[in-house]
């Protein structure tokens, strides 16, 4: 096989789940919107506090639940069928049982907003809110068991699909429900937290009837039984679930926290700060489509103990990673002064969020190579030095560095960008050095490699 060969089928793989993040996220683009032109700037500002606290306990459970990919391709690459209905099976239970300690956490949270220093009347429905979008964690942990067995086999298209038809499930959930169409009550925004459930229950269903009744997965024996459950699997999946989740937890908890930083500075450079995130976590979208496929490839690889062609592999999806930011960056600065007003038109925060912009341009190559970095190592199993690497390098680097860089110089939030940037750079050395080690070992011990 020949690099040409590893970058066809990396992007064959990576566009479909690229588009699927993305059309993951316009369900909360369009809920925001919708929530503001219907009802108003408070019922909007209850729905982004929800969100933002709502992520946090929801990367846990996304963390579990990718557990699955590299163990499914790592099977199908060995050949194993059968072992890839067994890792779905358990995986079920396993994503189920967690999704009630996700549950209670989020609805527990609920009743503690007012201690978050926020206006009552925001506090108030974001309560209620909060409680409704709690239970859509059950049938969005049975989407992702699905859609990463899927992905494990390579069926990148599928829950793609089904991602984009939930956008339309979305919005006519949140028209009908917010304002009380069709003899439907005028719920406002608890009809957008039912929607969002609707929703979840809609993309569970699709998935789990698209993989049992598609003839195609026959062979891998993907039905809801009882056989074949091992606590030896589950607790193969939990040992590769539980630090990818706690991995996802440190870098998602950082630049929340960071943005906690920022607002103590000034609601325009808060707005800034999100403007330029918003710009810097679409263009990682799609690193992340890269990032799932290494993960997906290399698995396939591993299975096969064909550890040259792994390196191939792994190099390839890392090149097009970095490659991929690189372009993004230099658009970042090219373009510092205009892509903020397709947020907002105030002069003080367009200059705040241009400078920003600058900051992103560089730290993209490094968020790149982080992030397909951490997809490889997913691919070869290796996932607990990764999370003690997230930990060191955003809560011990760049949380600290914030401070300081913020508060004691006095950079501001150029400052606090600066110092993610720094934990980044830091990640992605320390995960492409953890990859050259494993790679040194794995060529060094197989018969294949020769």
């Amino acid at each position: 096989m020949n690099i040409k060969y590893h970058l066809k089928e990396t992007i064959k793989l990576s566009v479909p789940i690229s588009l699927g993040f993305i059309f993951h996220m316009m369900l909360g683009i369009v809920d925001s919107a919708m929530v503001g032109k219907l009802v108003g700037p408070v019922p909007l500002a209850a729905s982004s506090l929800v969100n933002s606290l709502f992520i946090i306990i929801l990367v846990l459970g996304i963390g579990m639940s990718v557990a699955i990919t590299p163990l499914v391709a790592i099977a199908k690459g060995g050949g194993n069928k059968k072992y890839c209905g067994i890792l779905l099976r358990n995986s079920l239970i396993v994503n189920l049982f967690f999704s009630f300690f996700l549950f209670a956490a989020s609805y527990t949270v609920s009743f503690y907003l007012e201690y978050l220093d926020q206006p009552e009347e925001v506090v108030n429905l974001a309560s209620s809110y909060m409680r409704i979008v709690s239970f859509s964690v059950f049938p969005l942990m049975i989407f992702q068991s699905y859609r990463q067995f899927l992905d494990g086999l390579g069926e990148t298209i599928p829950p793609t699909v089904v991602n984009f038809l939930a956008n339309f499930i979305n919005a006519a959930g949140n028209w009908i429900l917010i304002t009380g169409k069709f003899g439907m009550p005028r719920l406002e925004l608890d009809g957008a937290g039912y929607a969002t459930l609707i929703t979840r229950i809609f993309v569970a269903v699709a998935i789990m009837l698209y993989v049992t009744k598609s003839d195609r997965f026959k062979v891998y024996n993907p039905y809801i039984q009882f056989k074949e459950i091992s606590a030896k699997v589950m607790r193969k999946i939990f040992q590769v679930g539980a630090p990818t989740s706690l991995q996802m937890f440190f870098e998602v908890g950082a630049f929340s926290l960071a943005a906690v930083m920022v607002g103590w500075i000034s609601a325009k450079a808060l707005a800034a700060h999100q403007i330029a995130l918003s710009l810097a976590s679409f263009t990682f979208l799609t690193t992340i489509g890269i990032a799932s496929t290494a993960t997906i490839r290399v698995g396939n690889e591993l299975g096969r103990e064909n550890y040259t062609e792994l390196k191939k592999t792994a190099y390839v999806a890392l090149l097009m990673g970095v490659s991929l930011m690189f372009c993004f960056g230099v658009l970042f600065i090219i373009l510092k002064n205009i892509l903020p007003y397709i947020f907002v038109n105030d002069t003080e925060v367009i200059s705040i969020a241009s400078s920003l912009l600058i900051i992103a341009a560089f730290f993209q190559i490094f968020d790149g190579a982080q992030a397909v970095s951490l997809g490889i190592l997913r691919g070869m199993v290796d996932v607990k030095i990764p999370m003690i690497i997230a930990f060191i390098c955003y809560w011990i680097i760049s949380i600290p560095l914030s401070y300081y860089l913020g508060f004691v110089i006095n950079w501001g939030v150029a400052g606090i960008w600066i110092a993610l940037s720094v934990g980044l750079v830091f990640a992605a050395v320390f995960f492409i050095f953890r990859i050259k080690t494993n790679l040194k070992k794995l060529l060094n011990t197989s018969p294949k490699a020769e």
